[in-house]
Formats: C-alpha cells, sequence, structure tokens
C-alpha cells in the first residue's frame, strides 16, 4: 500500500534501472513529485527515455533526451494536486529554456509554463496528467537570465530587447529581491556586443518598480507572458518549419544553387520593386559614366502613372531641367526605391525604352530564369513576375557586380541637385541594415497591391552567401519578420 504520510520521489535513475540500462548519471535527470493524496488507491509510475524520433520545433535545440511517464493505478487521480515534474539540464547558462509536450494529436512538440531553476540547474512544471512524453529544449541565442540597465524614453511600463520584437510583454524579477515589473517592448536594444550579459533594458519607470536608479544595473530574469513572435511564447505550439505569412519564399545557398527551404517557389507572381535590381543590372551592360551629369524630365515620371496615380508613386523629388548625376539616380533607384529615376536611367541609357525592357528579358532567360517576365522597369507594373526560385538564379547573377552589391545595402544616400542646389536624402527602404544583426551583402524591398510585401536579402555566412526572398507578405512588419526567420531558419541549417 502507498505509504501517505510521506511525498513520493521517483527518479528515472532508480526507475529505469530495471528496464534499460543505465551507463551514465545523465539518465538521473528526470524527478516527478507528487501529493501523497493526489490518487485514491495504490499507484505505480513507470518511467524510461523516449526513443522515438521527432522532429523538435526548429528555433529551438534539444538539452536533455525525450523522456516518457505514466501513472497506473485503479483509483482516480486528483487534479487538484497537480504533479511536479523537474528536468535537470547538464550546465548552467542564461539561454531561455522550457520543457516541451509531445501532442499526440498533432504530431507536434508543444512548450508548456516552465519555472527555470537556474541555481539548481533544472526546469520545473505543474501538469495535472497522468501520462507524458516531455524534454527540455534551449533557444541558442535567447537569453532569459542577466543584468538589466535602465534608459529614459516613453516613461512607462517599457522595454527595449534584443530578443522579443515589439509588442512582447514580459515579466521581469529582479533576482536579488524577488521584485517584479510585467512591461511591454517597445524598442530594440542593448546592443550584445557591447554588454554580452546584457538581457534587458528597463524604461526608467519601470527600472524603479524592482530597484532604486542609483543600482544601475541589476541582475535579473525574464519570462514571457504573452509573445507577438510564436517561437517565444510559453504557450502555443511550435513549428518544426519556418511558419511565415508570405505566400512564396526560398532559402537557397548561392554557390551551389541547394534549396535549403521553400514556399510555393515555382510560382511566378508580381514583385513589385525587386524589378529595379534588374533594371539597374540591364542599365550597368550599357557601361555608363556614373559621374555623367543628367536633366531629368517630366516624361520619365508619367510612365510611372500609366500604372498608378501621381500620390501612390515612390518618386525623386525632382523638376523637369533639374540635373544631377548618374550615380545619384542609381542611388535614389535602388536605396530609395524612386520610380521616376530609373525611367531618367532607362533614358538616357542609350536604349530605347522598348529595347532596354527587351534586353532586361533576354538577359533573364539567359541565366535560367524561365518563369520571369518584364513589362516596364519600375515594377509597377503587376506583370512584372518572377517567382522565388527564378529571383534566387536572378539574384546570384546580379550580385556578381560589387558596386550593385554595395549600393543595395547602403542605409542612407545625400546629393543635391547641381544646378538648383536641391537637397534630398535617401533612406533605404529595408530597415535591417540598420539594424545590423546579420551581414547583409543584397538587400531590395517592394509592394503594390497585388505583390504585397516582397523582400530579398543575401546574407553571408561561414558557409558561403545564403539568397532569402519572401514575396507576399501582408505587411511591412511582417515582411520584415517573414525575412528573419528565414534566415534565422538557413543559419541553422547550414550549422547542422
Amino acid at each position: 500500500m502507498i505509504n501517505y504520510k510521506k511525498v513520493i520521489k521517483y527518479s528515472i535513475f532508480s526507475l529505469l534501472f530495471a528496464l534499460i540500462p543505465v551507463t551514465s548519471r545523465a539518465d538521473n535527470n528526470f524527478e516527478i513529485n507528487y501529493h501523497p493524496l493526489a490518487f485514491t488507491d495504490e499507484v505505480s509510475l513507470v518511467t524510461s527515455l523516449n526513443s522515438e524520433q521527432f522532429l523538435i520545433p526548429w528555433q529551438w535545440e534539444a538539452l536533455t533526451p525525450a523522456y516518457e511517464y505514466s501513472f497506473n493505478t485503479n483509483g482516480f487521480y486528483d487534479p487538484s494536486r497537480p504533479l511536479e515534474v523537474k528536468i535537470y539540464y547538464p550546465e548552467k547558462s542564461n539561454r531561455l529554456k522550457q520543457i516541451f509536450s509531445f501532442d499526440f494529436l498533432s504530431r507536434v512538440w508543444r512548450p508548456v509554463p516552465t519555472i527555470d531553476n537556474v541555481e539548481e540547474q533544472y526546469l520545473s512544471i505543474q501538469t495535472d496528467a497522468t501520462s507524458a512524453w516531455l524534454i527540455a529544449l534551449a533557444q541558442p541565442d535567447v537569453m532569459s537570465t542577466g543584468k538589466a540597465s535602465w534608459y529614459k524614453y516613453k516613461d512607462g511600463l517599457f522595454a527595449a530587447s534584443p530578443d522579443y520584437p515589439k509588442g512582447t510583454k514580459l515579466r521581469v524579477y529582479n533576482t536579488s529581491n524577488g521584485k517584479s515589473v510585467e512591461v511591454t517592448v517597445n524598442d530594440y536594444g542593448p546592443d550584445r556586443s557591447i554588454h554580452p550579459d546584457r538581457v534587458i533594458d528597463l524604461d526608467k519607470v519601470a527600472f524603479e518598480k524592482i530597484a532604486p536608479l542609483k543600482a544601475g544595473v541589476v541582475p535579473v530574469k525574464v519570462e514571457v507572458i504573452e509573445a507577438l513572435d510564436k517561437k517565444l511564447s510559453p504557450v502555443s505550439s511550435v513549428s518544426v518549419y519556418p511558419e511565415i505569412k508570405a505566400r512564396n519564399a526560398i532559402i537557397m545557398l548561392e554557390d551551389s544553387g541547394e534549396i535549403i527551404w521553400e514556399k510555393d517557389a515555382d510560382k511566378a507572381v508580381p514583385i513589385a520593386s525587386l524589378t529595379k535590381l534588374m533594371s539597374i543590372y540591364t542599365f550597368f551592360t550599357t557601361r555608363p559614366d556614373m559621374s555623367q551629369v543628367v536633366s531629368y524630365k517630366k516624361q520619365d515620371e508619367l510612365y510611372n502613372y500609366e500604372h498608378c496615380y501621381p500620390w501612390e508613386s515612390a518618386r525623386l523629388r525632382v523638376s523637369e531641367g533639374e540635373t544631377m548625376t548618374i550615380e545619384d539616380l542609381v542611388y535614389s533607384t535602388l536605396v530609395g526605391s524612386a520610380n521616376n529615376s530609373i525611367e531618367t536611367l532607362v533614358r538616357v541609357s542609350g536604349l530605347s525604352r522598348d529595347e532596354f525592357i527587351k534586353k532586361m528579358n533576354e538577359i533573364a532567360k539567359s541565366w535560367g530564369a524561365d518563369n520571369t517576365s518584364f513589362t516596364e522597369p519600375s515594377g509597377l507594373d503587376p506583370n512584372n513576375v518572377s517567382s522565388p526560385k527564378d529571383y534566387a538564379i536572378i539574384t546570384k547573377e546580379i550580385f556578381k557586380n560589387p558596386l550593385i552589391e554595395k549600393i543595395s545595402t547602403t542605409s542612407t544616400y545625400s546629393f543635391s541637385t547641381i544646378n538648383t542646389k536641391n537637397f534630398h536624402n535617401l533612406k533605404n527602404t529595408n530597415p535591417m541594415l540598420k539594424e545590423g544583426e546579420y551581414e547583409i551583402i543584397g538587400s531590395k524591398t517592394g509592394y503594390l497591391n497585388e505583390s504585397l510585401y516582397c523582400l530579398m536579402t543575401r546574407i553571408k555566412t561561414a558557409k558561403g552567401n545564403m539568397i532569402v526572398i519572401n514575396l507576399g507578405s501582408d505587411s511591412k512588419e511582417s515582411r520584415i519578420s517573414d525575412n528573419k526567420q528565414l534566415i534565422e531558419y538557413g543559419l541553422k541549417a547550414l550549422n547542422k
């Protein structure tokens, strides 16, 4: 009979002894505690290492083997007396760690609310499940413990984080005094290259909830309350593959052409301003003098208005007769994504407009981009189409030109028109270039009502350049988050 005067503890070492060979203390890392009155009759507990090979969520790494347990009894279990499960991990770290439970219906691992006991090196959960498969996973690049400082910005319960996207709600504990505060991430930082132990920074108002400002820096632990990014959520399911909002996408190694991951990558769809890279490449085949001064003509922008209203077109705001260099126009096209500047370049290329567009198509076809077609040079016509697979081929060829690489990844570019001295300051339409999170060596954004939000980035990695393309994301924000997710997935795949 069960001893109701004592809380019974089982470890996987003792319980597995009769079931499988035990050769390492690593097998002594699983423990279940339960209340003596949790069951109405005699109970036995069976635990084992789980040998099933199910893919874990791609953003995570396994800290421990998978374990399974089950309680056998003829009585009943009282769920008001939850079970406590502990999984010990091999070494201390400040990484985000979580216990996942296997969902047999969906055949996926799902995260469960977890407490990380860093000093004792174990994760714990409370559950009313009398049988389960569990595993401890960690995020290699996301911190949950470390230090926090403060800054003055919005004067509210806010935080800056390099791990959690804007809008994420966090609970931050001061581990030296136990005080906590709930905050919403509204900024990026601190810079881990400068502060490698800094997990988060708190707005002044939030910091004062857990420590006096004179403390400067305090030790903290961070828990996710509500996440916009599924990979960081304590309650949502997590996929073994990227879950992006883009309709079409690809991750491809540039040198070998190996496809790491794709989503409907053969389908030809509108690519909007991604067209401009092909237009600039075609223009460069005419061997222009970048210092040549050219005069703007109103007709250049009228071509744009065949496809949109004047107020809808991104344009370089210059007037008839203003002069600038070809270099200024090229930067305006790729950095500012101006639609009128590429038409000016086409006009001064030495080719007729029809000849120029024909040459764009001929070059694409010569590279094997058979699902690609261009009808005009700006990308405003939704009949400019390509597939992610085709555009990856185009990207590979275009960026053999180092000047295009340099210009496409320039964050800002300023110039003044020569005859009127009007100043222009252009900002790149890809905000990832300023963040410096990845080594981006090629970039272009695009948007039309028909194409939705598009983005190509070319990433330098230790194993060669990686081309990442997402077409048809549903917002500016998801265009960036989709691309980042694809980059992370590709980098992890390369490091396996």
